[in-house]
């Protein structure tokens, strides 16, 4: 399981530090050198056609890493090993 989380990491696509809920969209802008109003506009608009995109940004938000380059996903499965 460390290797998928050193190829997310691989990415260079952090979660952002303009967030609202999660920092998806605000990491998404940083990597794409865009201003996040323009993201989240896409967003809502990709959450307005058929499709799972809700379940979409919830996974990101579980896998990308912040800006300390911690992955949520990899500390609740770390905390769970250990007991």
């Amino acid at each position: 399981m460390d290797k998928f989380f050193s190829i997310v990491r691989g990415f260079g696509l952090k979660r952002g530090p303009q967030c609202w809920i999660g920092g998806v969209c605000g990491g998404i802008a940083a990597k794409l050198n865009v201003d996040v109003a323009f993201v989240r506009i896409a967003f809502l608009v990709f959450c307005l056609l058929p499709g799972p995109a809700v379940v979409l940004y919830i996974t990101a938000w579980l896998v990308l890493p912040d800006q300390r380059d911690s992955i949520p996903l990899q500390n609740f499965l770390d905390r769970r090993s250990i007991s």
